[in-house]
C-alpha cells in the first residue's frame, strides 16, 4: 500500500500546499488479473489541479470524505465537471463515502437541483462510524470512526496487504482516535493548533497532542498534516517530538509512504 500526500494544508489552500487530499494504491488480483485500485482520503480546495501531478484522476475507484468541511471536501464540485463533461464521454459512477448529507451538501456547493445533483456522477454512501464496520474495496478495507469536531467528523482507517494507515480527519483529542489508531502502521494526524495559544475545546490538535496519540495507540510512524499557513509546521514537528519518540515527520505535497 502507497500513501501519496496530494495536499496538506490546514484550513485553506496555502502557498506550497492544496488542502487536505490523499492518494492511497494498492495492487489486487481478481478474476487473473492485477491492477493498481486507488482511493482518495479527501478532496479539499485546490487538490483535484495538484492530483493530476500524480496520478489521472479518472482513475481514481472511489472518494472517502472525512467531514465536511470545505477544505476537506470541496474540489468534489471540479471533479463532477471532469467526470460528466470529460470529452472522452461521461464516466462510470464511482462510490462517496462521507457523512450523512454529502450528496445535498455537494449539490448545493455547485448552485444544483438536489436532484439528481451530482448522484448520475457519484454513488454517495453514509459512513456507518460503528466500530467495526467496514467497506470492503478491492484490496482496501476502510473504517470509519466518528470523532470529535463541530460538524459530523471521522477518522479513516485503512487496511491493505496486511498493513493499516489511520488518517485522523479534523478532531480533537479522543478515545475514538486512540481506538482506531491502535497499533496503526501509520498515523496520519492533524496538527492544527500550537499548545500554549487559547485554542477551543473538540475542534484540532496540537502537535503535543499527535504526539501523546501515537503514544497510546503504539503506532509505527506519526506524519503530521493539516498546520495552516499561518503556523511555522517545524512548531508542531517539535511538539510532537517532545511527546513520543518514534518515528515523527511533517507531511509535504508529493511525499510518497509505502507500507
Amino acid at each position: 500500500m502507497r500513501l501519496t500526500i496530494v495536499g496538506c494544508s490546514g484550513s485553506y489552500p496555502g502557498p506550497e500546499s492544496a488542502a487536505s487530499c490523499y492518494l492511497v494504491e494498492a495492487e489486487h488480483t481478481s478474476g487473473g488479473e492485477t491492477r493498481t485500485w486507488r482511493i482518495l482520503l479527501d478532496l479539499g480546495n485546490g487538490a483535484l489541479g495538484q492530483l493530476h501531478r500524480y496520478v489521472d484522476p479518472l482513475t481514481i475507484d472511489a472518494v472517502f470524505v472525512s467531514h465536511l468541511h470545505a477544505d476537506h471536501c470541496l474540489d468534489l464540485c471540479g471533479y463532477y465537471v471532469m467526470r460528466k463533461y470529460h470529452p472522452t464521454g461521461a464516466q462510470p459512477r464511482i462510490p462517496v463515502w462521507g457523512p450523512a448529507g454529502t450528496a445535498e451538501r455537494m449539490a448545493r456547493a455547485y448552485d444544483l437541483p438536489t436532484e439528481p445533483g451530482m448522484t448520475e456522477e457519484f454513488a454517495f454512501v453514509d459512513h456507518s462510524g460503528v466500530p467495526g464496520d467496514a467497506v470492503e474495496l478491492g484490496p482496501f478495507r476502510v473504517e470509519a470512526r466518528e470523532v470529535v469536531h463541530p460538524v459530523t467528523a471521522y477518522a479513516l482507517k485503512v487496511t491493505a496487504d496486511g498493513r493499516t494507515l489511520v488518517y485522523s480527519g479534523d478532531t480533537g483529542p479522543c478515545p475514538a482516535l486512540d481506538e482506531v489508531a491502535a497499533g496503526a502502521d501509520l498515523l496520519l494526524a492533524e496538527a492544527s493548533f500550537r499548545s500554549g495559544d487559547d485554542n477551543p475545546p473538540d475542534l484540532h490538535m496540537t502537535g503535543a497532542d499527535c504526539g501523546r496519540t501515537a503514544a497510546r495507540a503504539g503506532v509505527e510512524r506519526l506524519v503530521l498534516t493539516h498546520v495552516p499557513p499561518w503556523h511555522d509546521a517545524a512548531d508542531a514537528e517539535a511538539e510532537a517530538r517532545a511527546e513520543w519518540s518514534g518515528p515523527v515527520e511533517l507531511a509535504r505535497p508529493g511525499a510518497t509512504y509505502e507500507l
